[in-house]
């Protein structure tokens, strides 16, 4: 997902969108699709905000498919773009992400799980890093709120059915409405598998700290 516009990133991303921040000696988005393309054969992308600069982007690194959200909400592609017909596990990551993931212990919890419509995968809380606090009940998701706190965030990484989801909940273009859906369907879990490392870039002080850190 690297549809969004970015402003808490501005001015870098009045030139650029935010996906394509320097990052490693490449670009955020580049550096994630670079740990995927040895492990998943089909990425695909959401684009909006300057979105044809971001496509080609992608595309030169790897991406098979390109779906323009722009204007549309975070959920808008489940059900508006060809991979609503997907009867199959999908990862969902966000580009602003910076991950490192075992998806042989994720792909195992979320078949042990039984497979639900949607299993969001969780991380410890990073100070300074907003999310949202997981309020589980054996692997159930029960509330996602930044009203109360608990040992566990929403990192934003999520596997999920999309052709599943169609056939059991209204659309919706917010993720925030799925996941109310589905927690009132018993279909929203989290893992219990954690990610090797994990930081979300939000800003620029955030992003020349993280690069720094790797320096």
């Amino acid at each position: 997902m690297a549809a969004g516009r970015g402003l808490r990133m501005s001015p870098l991303t009045d030139a650029i969108p935010k996906p394509m921040a320097p990052f490693n000696g490449s670009t955020l988005i580049a550096n994630g699709i670079s740990l995927l393309v040895n492990r998943i054969e089909n990425i695909h992308i959401t684009v909006g905000y300057k979105g044809a600069m971001l496509a080609q982007h992608v595309i030169e690194h790897g991406a098979c498919s390109i779906f323009n959200t722009e204007g549309k909400g975070n959920s808008w592609w489940i059900f508006n773009t060809l991979l609503k017909d997907l009867d199959e596990p999908l990862y969902v990551l966000t580009c602003d992400n910076v991950v490192s993931l075992d998806f042989d212990r994720i792909e195992d919890d979320y078949e042990a799980l039984g497979s639900p419509l949607c299993m969001v995968v969780p991380v410890r809380p990073v100070e300074g890093l907003e999310g949202d606090f997981i309020f589980q009940e054996n692997g159930f998701v029960t509330r996602l709120t930044r009203e109360e706190s608990t040992g566990i965030y929403c990192s934003g990484i999520q596997v999920l059915n999309p052709k599943r989801i169609n056939e059991s909940i209204d659309p919706s273009d917010s993720f925030d409405d799925v996941w109310q859906q589905l927690m009132a369907k018993r279909q929203l879990m989290t893992s219990s598998v954690y990610p090797d490392r994990w930081f979300a870039v939000d800003t620029i002080d955030q992003l020349t700290a993280l690069n720094r850190s790797l320096a």
